[in-house]
């Protein structure tokens, strides 16, 4: 990109979908080039990352506390504060979406979904399901082994037989479907 372009802002929500696609397979581009400990070490930060619907809760939360608290050392009028709030939280809990939520996801905040997405397309370039069974196994394992075994096939673990820019994209469209 030329240092004289000024990037903007997606026009439409599926251009920002696109983009955080795109962000995304960056991300776990260069994780999948740094190896085995990095995709573990971003694993670990995304368990404590807090997604837009964590901090709408916790937000809609505190003000029900402080609107009891207000309360009681104030007068009952503060009784408004989390009445309001409990009707955002019932609204959130059954829509998943909120004002709140959206002006959380506009600070930079991801869904739960986003982060889940990326923590599964991590897991799979990192080879945690390659030993589970799929519909797709074509060969046998024990013939492979055996093969092996006897001086025959052998799969060398270090040869990458994909390209990590294919890799990667293929775990990302899984992870959201």
């Amino acid at each position: 990109m030329s240092p004289h372009v000024i990037p903007t802002a997606p026009a439409t929500p599926d251009a920002a979908a696109c983009q955080r696609t795109r962000d995304l397979e960056c991300r776990l581009a260069k994780l999948a080039d740094a190896g085995p400990h990095a995709i573990s070490g971003r694993l670990e930060q995304l368990d404590r990352e807090w997604t837009a619907g964590r901090m709408t809760k916790v937000t809609l939360g505190v003000a029900i506390v402080v609107g009891f608290a207000l309360t009681a050392l104030l007068g009952p009028w503060w009784l408004l504060l989390p009445a309001v709030a409990a009707v955002f939280l019932l609204q959130y809990t059954v829509s998943r979406a909120s004002w709140l939520t959206a002006t959380f996801r506009e600070m930079g905040y991801r869904t739960g979904c986003e982060v889940e997405q990326e923590k599964l397309a991590l897991r799979a370039l990192r080879g945690d399901f390659r030993h589970l069974p799929t519909v797709h196994d074509i060969e046998a394992p024990d013939d492979i082994s055996r093969l092996e075994g006897e001086g025959g096939i052998v799969l060398d673990q270090d040869v990458r037989k994909v390209d990590p820019q294919d890799a990667v994209k293929q775990a990302v469209r899984a992870a959201q479907q």
